[in-house]
């Protein structure tokens, strides 16, 4: 089995659609722990294509290409992720997330959706290229214990800000907890906006998610 992950950490890498199906395929009907299918093949291999873009080894067409491949190989993995989840799950929090206005990237926050949704967590995407209004709205529907933004390019990771200032002339601010990420986000940058988390990766954004809603409750 250890064969096809590397096989399918190879296909996300290279955005080898068929040889990444094929591959995921082959361990699912293998019965290899869906966990270990996401955490150790996809995940670690979405990171490593997310350190080489930041060396500028790959660019972003690349990036997007192996987006689509972790789409469609995560759309055979978190079924049976699913099926599998604990019941005992510590929580059924709400989680939304969005990739901010001018920004059309989405595969660290589809990444960090399907392992949230695997921890327990209940989670609704409000997709890319969305603006602090309809995340404001979506908060007061919704309620949410967390709200996720997402910023692949430098140009839109300013945004993330601009979201939380509105939250704070909404009132809105104290009520949810304020989760960033993105290939160019930082921890100093995260402090500086005064968000509650920043997560490098889908794993840690569930380790923090976690300690953030524990310590709200």
């Amino acid at each position: 089995m250890h064969e096809d992950l590397e096989a399918l950490k190879r296909a996300l890498i290279v955005a080898d659609m068929d040889l990444g199906i094929a591959a995921v395929q082959r361990l699912v009907d293998r019965d290899a722990d869906p966990t270990w299918i996401l955490e150790e093949g996809m995940a670690v291999a979405m990171f490593d294509l997310g350190e080489m873009w930041k060396r500028g080894e790959v660019f972003l067409p690349e990036v997007v290409a192996s987006a689509e491949v972790f789409k469609a190989c995560n759309a055979i993995v978190e079924p049976v992720l699913l099926a599998r989840k604990d019941p005992d799950a510590p929580t059924n929090a709400l989680v939304l997330l969005a990739t901010v206005k001018g920004d059309l990237h989405d595969l660290g926050k589809n990444m960090v959706g399907a392992m949230l949704r695997t921890s327990g967590f209940d989670v609704h995407d409000l997709g890319k290229d969305v603006g602090a209004d309809t995340i404001i709205q979506a908060i007061r529907q919704m309620q949410p214990a967390i709200i996720g933004l997402s910023a692949l390019l430098t140009t839109t990771v300013p945004y993330q800000e601009t979201v939380i200032k509105k939250l704070e002339a909404a009132g809105l601010r104290d009520t949810v907890i304020v989760m960033v990420g993105g290939a160019p986000v930082t921890p100093e940058w995260a402090e500086k906006i005064g968000a509650d988390g920043y997560a490098n990766n889908a794993p840690e954004a569930v380790e923090i998610a976690r300690k953030l809603v524990g310590a709200s409750q």
